[in-house]
């Protein structure tokens, strides 16, 4: 362990939970930093921490050192804030005009922002898999059920236009069913564009059972914060709209509670599938 004791900066979702409980379970300290904006699951009130708005950048940098951390992990949902109505202490202030100029960039150039204040201060910002074994993506099925010929056509096709949005600081997420893009991913979310997929008609989508989930990080994406994240909750959206099955890239993709993933996609009919940059390439 190259830290010995770890922040969390956690925002909504089940990721900080589940790295602030394996933290308790190794006996590796651990202070949360619970932000307001949007809250911080429930989940996480039994934890040591703190709650603090967003903009409060100067008293979440106080209060990690006051708690002795030396090390960071950025885990959970965060949504940009509304900037109107935030009210920031003395540092956020400072530190506003760098931050609107990057959200005019998109939300990874924000997250960028809030990733060299941290380390400006000399913490360790560190991924969640550092913290957390067993979160990344493995190559290839971890279902009973395998892509087909036409599931990987639209992986490669699904993935193809993430890169190709990624300048633009689109979303992670697209749909694609036998080669007809049905939604791609945008400030709404990965969970909102699954329902609206689950709301089109089979005569849009070309039939019943088909397309495929595919997330992956955006080119240029830092790879220690905001990585695609897939759960229990993404397997029972999927199943509701209908889909044959989930894509991530192998090893920049995470999966909470791995285990009970691979039980309820079994159960649905639908495959999880670690694509690498091998399967990307045209057969």
């Amino acid at each position: 362990m190259r830290w010995r004791k770890l922040g969390i900066i956690a925002g909504a979702g089940d990721l900080p939970v589940r790295i602030a409980a394996a933290c308790i379970e190794n006996g590796t300290p651990v202070y949360i930093i619970r932000l307001t904006d949007p809250s911080a699951t429930a989940a996480l009130r039994p934890f040591s921490g703190d709650d603090f708005s967003i903009g409060e950048i100067g008293k979440i940098l106080r209060a990690l050192k006051t708690e002795e951390c030396d090390a960071v992990v950025f885990a959970g949902v965060v949504k940009r804030p509304d900037f109107g109505s935030l009210i920031p202490d003395w540092r956020g202030a400072a530190l506003l005009p760098k931050v609107l100029a990057a959200a005019a960039r998109g939300d990874g150039a924000l997250l960028r922002v809030m990733v060299d204040t941290v380390e400006a201060e000399g913490f360790l910002v560190v991924g969640a898999e550092e913290v957390m074994q067993g979160l990344k993506a493995p190559a290839g099925a971890i279902t009973k059920k395998n892509p087909s010929a036409d599931d990987l056509e639209d992986i490669r096709k699904a993935a193809a236009v993430i890169n190709a949005l990624g300048p633009f600081d689109v979303g992670q997420a697209a749909v694609v069913a036998n080669g007809l893009i049905l939604a791609i991913e945008a400030a709404e979310g990965t969970d909102a564009m699954l329902r609206r997929c689950a709301g089109l008609a089979d005569a849009v989508k070309g039939g019943a059972h088909v397309g495929v989930l595919v997330k992956r990080p955006k080119p240029g994406q830092e790879m220690r914060i905001d990585l695609p994240v897939i759960g229990l909750a993404t397997i029972s959206q999927a199943k509701e709209a209908g889909l044959r099955g989930i894509a991530v890239e192998a090893g920049a993709a995470l999966i909470i509670d791995r285990n009970i993933v691979v039980e309820e996609a079994d159960k649905a009919g639908l495959f999880v599938y670690g694509f690498s940059l091998e399967d990307l390439s045209a057969p």
